[in-house]
C-alpha cells in the first residue's frame, strides 16, 4: 500500500469518494472504487503489471463489493451460484442463448455470457467484439433498444426469482440478486465503523461518481440510495472538475 495517512486521521473526516470503474476515472480522504467488473478486469482497467491495483485505493470493490479489498487486504466474499442454485442458473442460460441466437442484430462475436463471482454479464454482441464494433454496437443498440428489449423479456421471464438486470457499458448488461447491485459495496463501509479496536471509520459522507446513473443504468441504484451523495459525470475530465469544485481543490 502507498504511504498514506492511517484512515482515521484523512483530513477530510468520516468521509469516502467511490468511482464507477466505467468511464469516470488525494489522499486528503478515503477513496475507493466499485464496479462490476471482475478484479481481474479491473487490475487491467486501473493497475499496471507491476502495480496492483489493490495498492492504490484505500477500498477495491469488484464485482459490485462481493469481492473486496480493504488497506489492500481481502474482505469476506458472496457467491451467485450458490444464491441462484445450478438448475435455475441452467434455465436463465438457455433462455438467453436461445434470444441471442435468434436476435437480428449487424455482428455477432463471442462470449456472449461471461459468469462471474456475483453475476452474469450479457452482451448481445459477445464480449470478444472489437473496439471498433463495440463502438459501432453502442451506437445501434441505442437506435434500436436492443438490450432495452432483452432486459423486458427476461423480467417478464424470470421476475420471480429475485434478480435485477442493468444496462452497463458499451455492449452488455449485468444480472444479479436483487440488492447485490453496487449499493452491496455499501456494507462493507457500515461495518468498517465496527472494526475492533478503534481502528474503523464511521463513513457519514459517501460521494459516488458514476456515468450511467439513469433509470436502469448499473450506477442508478448506488447513485440514488439515502446513504450517498450521487454525481453524474460523462468521464474522466468530468470527474477532475467536479472534484476541484466539491473540495476546493486547485
Amino acid at each position: 500500500m502507498a504511504s498514506y495517512p492511517p484512515l482515521a486521521e484523512r483530513e477530510i473526516k468520516n468521509t469516502i469518494v467511490l468511482f464507477d470503474v466505467d468511464g469516470t476515472l488525494t489522499p486528503a480522504l478515503a477513496i475507493g472504487f466499485v464496479g462490476g467488473s471482475d478484479l481481474v478486469k479491473q487490475q487491467e482497467q486501473l493497475g499496471t503489471p507491476s502495480i496492483d491495483v489493490t495498492t492504490l485505493f484505500d477500498f477495491c470493490f469488484a464485482e459490485n463489493g462481493l469481492t473486496a479489498y480493504r488497506l489492500g487486504e481481502q474482505l469476506p466474499s458472496n457467491s451467485f451460484i450458490k444464491w441462484i442454485g445450478e438448475e435455475q442458473y441452467k434455465e436463465l442460460v438457455r433462455f438467453v442463448l436461445h434470444y441471442i441466437a435468434d436476435l437480428e442484430i449487424p455482428v455477432k462475436r463471442g462470449t456472449f455470457i461471461e459468469f462471474r463471482n456475483g453475476m452474469i454479464n450479457v452482451s448481445p454482441i459477445g464480449r470478444n467484439a472489437s473496439v471498433q464494433e463495440r463502438n459501432e454496437y453502442e451506437v445501434y443498440d441505442k437506435a434500436h433498444g436492443i438490450r432495452k428489449a432483452f432486459v423486458e423479456k427476461l423480467r417478464e421471464r424470470f421476475g420471480h426469482l429475485g434478480l435485477t438486470f442493468s444496462i452497463g457499458g458499451q455492449i452488455s448488461f449485468d444480472v444479479f440478486p436483487t440488492g447485490w447491485d453496487k449499493t452491496y459495496c455499501l456494507q462493507h463501509l457500515a461495518n468498517e465503523a465496527k472494526r475492533p479496536g478503534g481502528s474503523g471509520v464511521e463513513y457519514t459522507t459517501i460521494h459516488f461518481f458514476g456515468d450511467k446513473t439513469f433509470e436502469g443504468g448499473n450506477d442508478y441504484e448506488i447513485y440514488t440510495d439515502s446513504r450517498t451523495i450521487g454525481h453524474t459525470v460523462t468521464g474522466p475530465h468530468d470527474t477532475i472538475a467536479e472534484l476541484k469544485t466539491l473540495f476546493n481543490l486547485e
